[in-house]
């Protein structure tokens, strides 16, 4: 499989979502990709959110009432699993939809007119359907889900980014104006007061909703957790530090914060 469901208490409405975190690349998939090994490696350590899946792993462990983990087990650079697989995905501006054809500094991933629509029916739709059905179960047992993104950024802008403008705190909570509720918002922010100062929607926002209640079903509660990568490991993509317990920490009040 390349994802993983890690099961939490069947009373929790939480599930810690974990999409960027890997740095695998399938045989089939690395050959449409024209970067050779040194540089495919440089751009994997922009590009992924590394550790995130053990900070994840880490805060479930330690939490009252342990939640619900989803994992991507392949990088972004197979599919991005949290963009919009249409024209509505505002990164396509830079080759960064779906299905990547640039890199972080604007150079070629894959060839000009790759058809992405392979990658999607082979990765993007089945990760989609398998969140969807995990926020569909959270629903049935609980009669709501809370989804948290565990995210990293890097401390300074890369070429890429289209909001890198502005504030880059220690910690961005990325928000949704139908699926972010003020409680969420406001236990996320009491959860990571200790990790410094905790921004809004800086410089990167919104948050991952499974297309099927996406905009149109208000018990799905979504919020996205931004770490800045300088926290918790030696950039751009190095072993992590002791930050990271202290992020696990906060992370885990984050979802005892939320009632079961």
């Amino acid at each position: 499989m390349n994802f993983a469901l890690s099961p939490g208490a069947e009373h929790s409405p939480v599930i810690l979502h974990v999409p960027h975190s890997s740095r695998e690349i399938p045989p089939e998939v690395r050959s449409g990709i024209v970067l050779d090994d040194p540089a495919l490696a440089r751009e994997l350590d922009h590009i992924t959110d590394s550790h995130t899946a053990l900070l994840a792993a880490e805060a479930a462990e330690v939490c009252a009432v342990r939640p619900w983990v989803f994992t991507n087990r392949l990088s972004r650079l197979v599919v991005d699993p949290e963009r919009f697989p249409d024209e509505r995905e505002e990164m396509l501006a830079v080759g960064m939809g779906a299905v990547y054809t640039r890199t972080t500094h604007k150079d070629v991933l894959r060839a000009e007119g790759t058809d992405p629509e392979p990658l999607l029916a082979r990765y993007f739709r089945p990760y989609a359907e398998a969140m969807a059905d995990a926020v569909a179960a959270r629903l049935a047992a609980t009669g709501r889900a809370v989804i948290v993104d565990v995210h990293s950024y890097p401390s300074r802008p890369l070429p890429y980014e289209l909001h890198g403008d502005g504030p880059r705190p220690p910690v961005c909570l990325g928000t949704d104006s139908f699926h972010t509720p003020p409680g969420l918002l406001a236990a996320a922010r009491k959860a990571f007061a200790e990790c410094g100062e905790v921004g809004l929607d800086s410089p990167f926002s919104g948050t991952y909703v499974p297309l099927e209640f996406y905009g149109t079903d208000p018990r799905v509660s979504a919020l996205m957790v931004e770490i800045r990568r300088d926290t918790y490991l030696t950039e751009p993509g190095g072993p992590a530090g002791p930050g990271l317990l202290r992020l696990a920490e906060a992370l885990a009040r984050l979802v005892d914060a939320l009632p079961g």
